[in-house]
């Protein structure tokens, strides 16, 4: 019997043997080679010249990786905090009021309007935005001038003073769908009736918000605000599409940093120690937030 049991597991676990190389070949060997590069000084030709620490120290004391990564905190913000924040108002708003009052199908279809930004290429939408935003001949400053704001044009994307809340409001609207998706998944699983009581008793819409539906979607929003940091963290595509990093290094973050050092400059060891670090703070970040996660879900 235990023979069976044996070679039966033994089969199962061949099927892991395709999924653990892709592993290796995809993401451990090639975030263990950038590790390596990270204590080297090399161009990207001939042989890396081993400097140790040096290009971490170097890394604590450049000014501009601190900016991107200041910038990268405002990515946070807007890219998590808002996004969550005005995704549990959506979802209770479509779930509460338009399912009810106008059918689950227009709520539906709402919430998938709201996800589209989601599956949108991040490239298209770039370019989309581009034009929106642009200073002349773009829809936006066409609008205010359209209704007598003239005054409030800017050159959203070229302008230092305002280049990075433009790039924030274009990540809110890519990211909002996906926290309603989730939080409207979550509020089907809380009980009706625990609202219907609350009716009775009198409480309004927005006290049944706070007191009930925010802390049964409690585990959603962990996986809402970790999820949505971590894209933030390491957002790229739609800074590289808008703006590159300018003007002036307002736009830039870490992984553009990155990029811009492994590619541009050709510094492979310096681009390799930013990624990195960033790697391990991504990594931390995760470690941390699933362990919230899990003592919130023991909690429940």
């Amino acid at each position: 019997m235990r023979a069976r049991s044996h070679a039966r597991g033994g089969g199962l676990a061949l099927y892991l043997v395709p999924g653990a190389l892709a592993f290796l070949a995809v993401i451990v060997l090639p975030f263990a080679m950038n590790v390596w590069y990270s204590f080297t000084d090399w161009q990207g030709v001939g042989s890396p010249h081993w400097t140790g620490l040096a290009n971490y120290r170097r890394l604590w004391s450049d000014d501009q990786f601190w900016e991107s990564f200041r910038h990268s905190l405002a990515m946070v913000l807007a890219m998590a905090v808002i996004p969550t924040a005005l995704g549990l108002v959506v979802a209770a708003a479509l779930f509460d009021f338009v399912a009810r009052n106008f059918g689950s199908r227009i709520a539906s279809l709402l919430r998938a309007c709201f996800y589209l930004p989601q599956v949108l290429p991040i490239t298209v939408a770039g370019i989309v935005w581009s034009w929106v935003l642009a200073p002349e001949g773009g829809a936006l400053n066409a609008l205010l001038k359209a209704v007598g704001l003239g005054s409030l044009r800017q050159d959203w994307l070229g302008d230092p003073k305002v280049a990075l809340y433009s790039v924030m409001a274009v990540m809110v609207w890519v990211q909002l769908g996906f926290p309603v998706v989730i939080f409207m998944s979550g509020l089907q699983r809380i009980d009706p009736a625990l609202h219907e009581a609350a009716e009775l008793d009198g409480a309004s819409w927005w006290q049944r918000f706070w007191h009930l539906t925010l802390p049964q979607l409690r585990p959603e929003i962990y996986v809402v605000m970790l999820w949505c940091t971590i894209a933030a963290l390491k957002v790229f595509g739609a800074v590289y599409v808008l703006t590159k990093g300018g003007p002036a290094d307002a736009t830039d973050v870490p992984s553009y940093f990155s990029f811009a050092t492994f590619f541009e400059k050709t510094q492979v060891g310096y681009g390799s120690a930013i990624a990195t670090v960033m790697a391990v703070i991504i990594l931390a970040l995760a470690l941390v937030g699933l362990r919230f996660q899990t003592r919130a879900e023991d909690a429940q």
